[in-house]
C-alpha cells in the first residue's frame, strides 16, 4: 500500500511538473513546407465486401478487448490525453500525410507508452529512498526535467510506429523525424531517434497493435451497412473522422457533461470521477456516440434507426448511447434538441 501510494504522488507529480512547464516552441510554425499527397495516391475506404459472418467474429473479438481494457485500467488512463499534446500528434499526422487511423491509434500508444514509461521510472528511483531528502529531490527534478526534456522526440516515435501498422500510407523514417526535430530547434540524431523507437516498444513490450475508437466506428459502420443503414456509410465515414477529431480535442467537457448527467449533479466528487474512469476508456461507447452524432449532424430523420441499431449490435442502452450523442453534440455544435427515447 505504501509502494502504491508513493508511486501515485510521483505520478501525480510529473503530471502536474509536465503540463505546467512543457512547450512546443511554436513547433507548427517551424515546419518546412508539407508534401501533399494526391487524391489519387490515397487508398479508399470500401463497405460491403467482409462477409457478415467474417464481421461478427471480428465485432465479437473488438468487444472482447474493449471489455479486457477496461478490466483492467489503471488509474492513470487518459493522463496524456491532453489536448495540446492531441493537437500535436493531428498536426504531425496530416502533415506527414497519414490516414485518420494512425493519428488516433497514435494517441493511445503514447497515452500508455507514457504511464508505463513514468511507472518504470518511479520503480527505478525507489534506489535513491535512503539517499537525503536534498538528494532525493534532486533525483526527482532529474527525472521530471528529462521526461518534458524528451517528450517530443517520444510523440515522434508513437507517431512513427504507429505509421508502420498501417504500411500502404506513407511510412515515416528515421529522416523525416530527424528533419522535423531540427526544425523545432530540438538537438538530436538518428541512433537516439533509433534508441527512442525502441523504448517505447520495449516499455509496452512490443504490444502495439492498439485499438482506438476509430477501428471501433467503422466496424459499426461496416455492420449498420449490412442492416440496411440509410444514410450513405462514405458520407457517413467522413462526418465520423471530423467528429472523433473534436471529441479527442474536447474530450474532457464532453465526458464531463456525460458524467454530469449520470450523477445528475454540476460539481462530480472525486470518487464518482474515479469510478467513471471505464466510461470514458470505454472505445465502443464512443464508437456508437461518434456514429450517432454524425448521423444526426447528415440526416436527422435517420437518427433514430441508427440509434436503434447501434444499441442492437453492441448491447449498449439506447439511453447511454443517446446520453453519449447528446454531450457530443452539446460541446461540439452548441445546446440542441434532441428527440428524447
Amino acid at each position: 500500500m505504501l509502494y502504491c501510494a508513493r508511486c501515485k504522488i510521483f505520478m501525480l507529480e510529473i503530471l502536474q511538473f509536465f503540463f505546467s512547464i512543457i512547450c512546443f516552441r511554436s513547433t507548427m510554425n517551424l515546419f518546412p513546407v508539407k508534401t501533399r499527397r494526391r487524391d489519387s495516391d490515397a487508398p479508399g475506404t470500401i463497405f460491403g465486401i467482409a462477409p457478415f459472418d467474417i464481421l461478427e467474429d471480428i465485432l465479437i473479438g473488438l468487444a472482447n478487448d474493449n471489455e479486457h481494457v477496461l478490466e483492467h485500467l489503471t488509474e492513470y488512463a487518459g493522463s496524456f490525453k491532453q489536448p495540446k499534446v492531441i493537437e500535436l500528434i493531428f498536426l504531425l499526422s496530416e502533415h506527414w500525410c497519414q490516414d485518420s487511423s494512425t493519428k488516433y491509434q497514435a494517441v493511445e500508444l503514447l497515452d500508455r507508452f507514457m504511464i508505463s514509461h513514468v511507472e518504470e521510472l518511479y520503480k527505478s528511483s525507489l534506489e535513491s529512498m535512503n539517499q537525503t531528502e536534498t538528494a532525493q529531490a534532486k533525483t526527482w527534478r532529474s527525472i521530471k526535467a528529462n521526461l518534458c526534456e524528451m517528450f517530443i522526440l517520444r510523440l515522434a516515435s508513437c507517431i512513427q510506429i504507429t505509421s508502420k501498422l498501417h504500411f500502404h500510407y506513407h511510412t515515416i523514417n528515421n529522416g523525416i523525424i530527424l528533419k522535423f526535430l531540427k526544425s523545432a530547434d530540438y538537438i538530436c540524431n538518428k541512433d537516439e531517434i533509433l534508441k527512442s523507437e525502441l523504448t517505447v516498444l520495449k516499455t509496452l513490450h512490443f504490444r502495439i497493435n492498439i485499438h482506438s475508437p476509430f477501428t471501433y466506428v467503422e466496424m459499426l459502420l461496416e455492420v449498420l451497412g449490412h442492416n440496411g443503414c440509410s444514410v450513405p456509410l462514405k458520407h457517413l465515414r467522413d462526418m465520423c473522422v471530423m467528429v472523433l477529431d473534436l471529441v479527442y480535442l474536447l474530450r474532457n467537457p464532453i465526458y464531463d457533461t456525460v458524467l454530469q448527467a449520470s450523477v445528475n449533479l454540476s460539481t462530480p466528487t472525486s470518487s464518482q470521477r474515479s469510478k467513471f474512469l471505464s466510461v470514458k476508456e470505454d472505445q465502443m461507447l464512443l464508437g456508437t456516440g461518434v456514429i450517432s452524432a454524425s448521423t444526426f449532424i447528415i440526416s436527422q430523420d435517420s437518427w433514430n434507426q441508427v440509434l436503434e441499431h447501434l444499441s442492437n449490435i453492441t448491447n449498449i442502452t439506447v439511453n447511454s448511447v443517446f446520453e453519449m450523442c447528446s454531450a457530443i453534440l452539446k460541446n461540439c455544435i452548441g445546446d440542441i434538441d434532441l428527440p428524447k427515447h
